[in-house]
């Protein structure tokens, strides 16, 4: 494993010992998402409530610079000064490299006219059904892991030929036998899972960071 990979992992499990236990499932989890994003793929994310606003800190992280600086390529410079040399210019120096990902409770419209229209509980399938191909990733967050919503997605997201990771509390779930990789925190009450799954995802956002910008 890259050295600044491992350091991430390392520093998050000497911050929250008790995810000692879940370093191979995160490990394992960064491997599903670094192939994702060799292959041109990308991470779709989704929860309810406290996960629906965690699927959207992930996608804030991957969109944009997280710790580490992002300039575009020298050769998408060129073509955006190109393309408009006063624009170009602005452009070329603000944007940042991206992880390509999108939080699938994010569009309010779509969602609420396909649960008025049709299945409620597949809103977040829907998007995964249209949105999905074979080289992404679908990152689902539920603390119980039980969360139909989430399971239906899940279960599109194989038929797609997708990658599933599961971001769960400590009990066994249905979530975790749909998994690839399941993340599984050790605690059971919904607070104290959602105060641990922060800090994995950052890592695992960390890592991917370092992966693919760390220059």
């Amino acid at each position: 494993m890259n050295g600044s990979i491992e350091k991430e992992l390392n520093i998050l499990i000497d911050r929250y010992p008790s995810l000692l236990v879940c370093r191979d499932d995160i490990e394992a989890a960064y491997r599903v998402l670094e192939e994702c994003y060799l292959n041109g793929g990308k991470l779709l994310a989704a929860g309810n409530g406290g996960s629906a606003a965690d699927a959207e800190h992930i996608v804030g992280e991957l969109m944009k610079g997280f710790k580490l600086p992002r300039d575009v390529s020298p050769e998408y410079s060129e073509k955006l000064i190109e393309a408009d040399l006063e624009m170009g210019e602005v452009l070329a120096k603000n944007l940042q490299g991206t992880l390509p990902a999108i939080a699938l409770d994010g569009h309010p419209a779509l969602s609420t006219a396909y649960m008025n229209d049709c299945e409620p509980l597949l809103c977040f399938s829907q998007q995964v059904n249209g949105y999905g191909t074979e080289n992404d990733v679908f990152f689902g967050i539920s603390t119980s892991g039980n969360s139909k919503n989430i399971l239906y997605a899940s279960v599109t997201a194989k038929a797609k030929g997708m990658k599933v990771i599961g971001l769960t509390g400590q009990k066994h779930s249905r979530l975790k036998e749909l998994s690839d990789v399941c993340i599984s925190v050790p605690d059971t009450e919904t607070y104290r899972i959602q105060e641990l799954h922060l800090p994995v995802y950052h890592c695992l956002c960390l890592m991917l960071e370092h992966r693919f910008f760390d220059e």
